[in-house]
């Protein structure tokens, strides 16, 4: 009997292979195409003939714990404690996936913000957990009162996504005091915040749990060094917690992964010694603000990207047809992938709306403008 009985291909696995099959250009998965900073294909190179391919510590490779803690720093004035409040993970998605497993027990409820991504409720039902899933406004800002009325005593977690897949949405000073109260009234429920886009925001500055002083205690960050520096292959992100949580999140990991890919962790530390990541996010916008431009007398609508590097697209003024048929047919008769937002959904809410990633290569991003103009 399967644990995970409602689980089938992901919309991205289909999308990606109907792209390949009909030879579309992929704007739907999110990997980017153009060439990765030549400062760390340099390092990896030269480090390939290097002794840096056995274990490392089962938390992580000391200095690149080190220059995380200072990049933390930096980046948000937060001094954190790398030997107890730090872990190297395979990716962001295994920090997710270990810290539920770790902290979310039995009957525990977790609130996943819809349109989510499809990550957070798997190991949710695999903890015998239930997922409360509530759905953001139309303009993908959290609506907290209907937050609130989900929340009850068996309230264990609530997942935040900042800046938000799919949606480029980012939360607000606003939006914050709104989970303070929240907080406030279930001393017991955690906040996961998945940050993976956290150096990819454009006209407003994205404002991390880790500026927060009441999240502190009892919030579990996800970082990625895949998404940041443009690397997903590579798999490899942090996770950060206090030293209670971090502990029982060690436990899983030490079983499940123990160690993450050693020569990633020795190229990382010495990139993060040269490499400046206040400079992604305009680095992302001139793309965003591109593909934009490449759109503007298509007949899509686009709507406001905050963050990440997706565009949310409208085809109201195109179709009729639901979002999933309006994909394939996008792929088969026009050459170009994109993702339904309904499959982010638990009802599968239909708003004839689907996700570009415009983290591509110009040539790519004017290849498929040209195709979509002609829609």
């Amino acid at each position: 009997m399967s644990k995970l009985p409602n689980v089938t291909t992901s919309i991205f696995t289909i999308m990606s292979k109907m792209a390949a099959e009909y030879n579309a250009i992929n704007l739907s998965q999110g990997f980017p195409n153009f060439p990765v900073d030549e400062r760390l294909t340099d390092i990896i190179a030269r480090l390939a003939k290097e002794n840096a391919h056995q274990y490392t510590p089962m938390a992580g490779y000391p200095p690149l714990m080190s220059k995380i803690a200072k990049l933390i720093q930096d980046s948000y004035n937060r001094i954190i404690n790398p030997d107890l409040e730090l872990l190297v993970t395979a990716g962001a998605t295994q920090g997710i996936f270990t810290s539920i497993l770790a902290l979310v027990k039995e009957n525990d409820e977790v609130i996943i913000l819809d349109p989510s991504y499809d990550s957070y409720e798997s190991p949710v039902l695999l903890c015998k957990a239930k997922p409360v899933r509530v759905a953001l406004n139309d303009d993908y800002t959290p609506n907290w009162e209907t937050i609130e009325k989900a929340c009850s005593a068996k309230s264990r977690m609530i997942i935040i996504n900042n800046p938000h897949n799919p949606t480029g949405k980012i939360l607000t000073e606003a939006d914050f005091l709104q989970l303070e109260k929240i907080l406030s009234k279930y001393p017991d429920l955690l906040v996961l915040s998945d940050e993976v886009y956290e150096y990819i925001t454009f006209e407003e500055k994205h404002i991390s749990a880790h500026t927060k002083n009441f999240l502190l205690d009892r919030c579990i960050m996800v970082s990625s060094f895949g998404k940041s520096f443009h690397i997903t292959g590579w798999k490899i992100g942090y996770t950060i917690a206090p030293e209670h949580l971090m502990k029982e999140i060690k436990k899983v990991h030490q079983f499940l992964v123990f160690s993450v890919n050693s020569i990633s962790q020795f190229a990382i530390s010495e990139y993060l010694d040269v490499v400046d990541v206040s400079q992604l996010g305009k680095f992302y916008q001139e793309k965003r603000d591109y593909f934009q431009k490449l759109l503007q007398n298509s007949r899509f609508e686009l709507k406001p990207c905050e963050g990440t590097y997706f565009q949310v697209a409208s085809y109201a003024n195109i179709s009729e047809e639901d979002d999933v048929t309006f994909c394939k047919n996008l792929i088969i008769n026009h050459g170009v992938a994109a993702i339904p937002i309904s499959t982010f959904y638990s009802d599968h809410k239909d708003q004839k709306l689907i996700r570009f990633c415009f983290a591509k290569d110009d040539f790519t991003l004017e290849s498929a403008a040209k195709k979509i103009c002609d829609i």
